[in-house]
């Protein structure tokens, strides 16, 4: 795998070659990747696995014709006829008017801050004993009777991006994952119980007991579910059921989507959407979170930003395709992978924490559910209907009581999001993070 400084001249090189063979702009993305990891189940090593690989994807520009092509041989021969290719493919292209790289006058002059994204390897008897503590955590919890396994691993990333009117860079960064999953119960009656960490830094998780009890528990607390009656009711998501909400919100915002019309907030920039206590920030610059970079897919800089300010929506996330067609400049949200266009992504999403307690936030509610699980992918984005299945626990009487499964939640997301509320419990642990989250008027589907 190359290093940040050669991803980058790698990349500056592929773009001089296309335009040698007569593209009139370009520009070219290295992903590199490598990781290690091991996963024991019942006590005993189940596998061990090592991987590297590396991906050049080139774009080319000829007039407003375009092309993308990637591979991942990188030998000098190999990278001619790619730079050859792309070009042929984008003079047979039709023209796109708002084809282009982004503006000249905006791309990121500065040296790349450090977002201390990048720390040592463990070795792989480290691994293989974290992956041990987290299973034997997790069965020791009275009621678990059973293992689906526990991993832990390491991975290494680079990244680099070079274009043709004055852009390179890379960084680097880390990943260590741990998790594991165990069985509670008997037959028909079994529950599946999981937990897991991901941070750039190993001293950010949580302990390999800490995660394996958490696995074990949430597997017991979910044995013998019932269901509910139907009807409308308050709805509290869970805070790792809640993120979900904001990838739709992502979504719904971007440039994208905007410019087809195809979403339920087209019509909403500048006005409340939520209510006036949640605040949603975006956050690309801060350290060690899971989606922090220093620049963005085109090379533009990156800031955060507020993608809603006390419940108002404040505008959308663009790239330059995206920009172009709804008369804007970018907003430094492009995102890059090692084929196609530039697509839409935000960063590091948090909803600011709520005043409210949880047990305050649940104390009206005289029957409603908490949701810790949703399946299927019932979200509209064009409508904002919503309707997923769920899983969780009933809330009776302001308290939490016995776990409920097959049933189903549904609203429409512009209500939904206009009647949230959120508690004080905000937790970072993933690249988008969100409080417990209320949600009155909901329609709960169960027996």
């Amino acid at each position: 795998m190359l290093t940040t400084d050669q991803a980058k001249d790698f990349c500056a090189q592929l773009v001089a070659k296309a335009q040698a063979m007569g593209a009139d702009a370009g520009d070219a993305v290295y992903l590199g990747k490598g990781s290690q990891s091991v996963e024991i189940r019942l006590g005993a090593l189940e596998s061990v696995d090592r991987s590297e690989a590396e991906h050049l994807g080139l774009r080319v520009f000829v007039g407003k014709r375009s092309a993308t092509v990637g591979t991942s041989a990188l030998d000098p021969a190999s990278l001619d006829e790619l730079a050859e290719r792309a070009v042929e493919m984008a003079k047979g292209a039709p023209e796109d008017p708002y084809a282009g790289l982004a503006p000249e006058e905006l791309l990121m002059r500065d040296a790349p801050v450090d977002l201390d994204l990048v720390s040592a390897a463990p070795a792989p008897e480290e691994l293989r004993a974290i992956a041990m503590e987290i299973e034997d955590a997790a069965r020791a919890v009275e009621g678990v009777n059973n293992s689906e396994g526990a991993s832990a691993s390491y991975g290494r990333g680079i990244v680099g991006l070079a274009t043709s009117h004055g852009f390179a860079g890379a960084y680097e960064q880390a990943s260590h994952v741990r998790s594991g999953a165990v069985v509670a119960g008997e037959g028909s009656g079994m529950e599946r119980g999981m937990a897991w960490r991901m941070a750039h830094h190993a001293e950010d998780l949580l302990s390999p007991a800490e995660i394996g009890r958490m696995a074990g528990d949430r597997a017991v607390e979910r044995l013998g579910p019932g269901t509910m009656k139907s009807g409308p009711m308050p709805v509290v998501f869970d805070r790792r059921v809640g993120r979900s909400l904001m990838g739709h919100l992502v979504h719904a915002i971007s440039g994208s989507e905007i410019a087809r019309g195809a979403s339920f907030l087209a019509d909403c920039e500048g006005k409340p959407v939520f209510p006036a206590g949640i605040t949603i920030t975006d956050d690309p610059l801060r350290p060690r979170a899971m989606r922090s970079h220093p620049f963005d897919g085109e090379g533009l800089p990156v800031a955060a930003s507020r993608l809603v300010d006390g419940g108002v929506l404040t505008g959308w996330l663009l790239d330059s395709a995206s920009a172009r067609k709804l008369g804007r400049q970018p907003t430094g949200h492009a995102a890059r992978g090692g084929g196609g266009s530039p697509g839409v992504s935000a960063s590091n999403i948090t909803l600011l924490a709520g005043q409210e307690s949880v047990a305050d936030m649940i104390a009206d509610i005289a029957d409603g559910v908490w949701v810790t699980e949703v399946i299927g992918m019932g979200v509209n984005v064009v409508t904002g209907d919503y309707s997923r299945g769920a899983s969780g626990f009933r809330i009776v009487n302001g308290e939490i009581a016995g776990p409920v499964a097959g049933i189903t939640i549904a609203g429409n997301m512009k209500d939904m999001f206009a009647n949230m509320r959120a508690a004080d419990d905000l937790d970072f642990v993933q690249a988008i993070n969100v409080p417990s989250l209320r949600i009155d008027g909901m329609t709960v589907a169960g027996s």
